[in-house]
């Protein structure tokens, strides 16, 4: 069942000109490319250039994809900090190290995420579909998981039980 809100006009030209005309909009706010204090200008530039890109198929899925995969990241993201405040009482604080790695995994992420969004080497695509579906949805692979995961735990627990005995012995 759909709603008013998922009708084509609104997902195929609404939404994708919108957004398009407020990013484009923000950048020459921002960067005064087309001189400072030029608003009517930037708006122009942006409705022609919006108008420009909701013409044309491809850049419209492009973007709803990526919109699609940004906002799954974002509550990932969003839950990831919950759990980790609900843990620290609230006092989030992350070294210069584990900043360098998400920026590094962010880009990865992102690379990522504009191959799949534009529909390229759908060879490999389909090859990793192939390869979840043997994982996870083959005969087996439920008990298998679970005695995985099971596992997992269970060295997890004994290396912070090993780890906690050194430190309160002074190791």
């Amino acid at each position: 069942m759909s709603n008013i809100l998922q009708a084509s006009l609104f997902t195929d030209f609404l939404y994708p000109f919108l957004l398009m005309f407020f990013i484009v909009y923000a950048l020459l706010e921002k960067s005064k490319l087309l001189g400072a204090d030029q608003k009517q200008i930037n708006a122009f530039v942006s409705l022609v250039v919006s108008l420009i890109f909701v013409s044309v198929v491809f850049p419209v899925m492009v973007v709803n994809n990526l919109i699609l995969f940004m906002t799954v990241g974002i509550v990932v993201i969003f839950v990831g900090f919950m759990i980790w405040g609900f843990i620290s009482n609230g006092n989030i604080t992350l070294s210069e190290g584990v900043l360098k790695g998400l920026g590094v995994l962010t880009f990865i992420v992102l690379i990522i995420a504009v191959l799949w969004a534009t529909g390229s080497f759908p060879e490999f695509w389909s090859l990793l579909e192939r390869l979840f579906n043997f994982a996870f949805r083959s005969n087996g692979s439920e008990s298998f998981w679970t005695n995985f995961l099971i596992v997992v735990l269970v060295v997890a627990a004994v290396a912070a039980v090993l780890k906690a005995g050194k430190t309160v012995k002074g190791d």
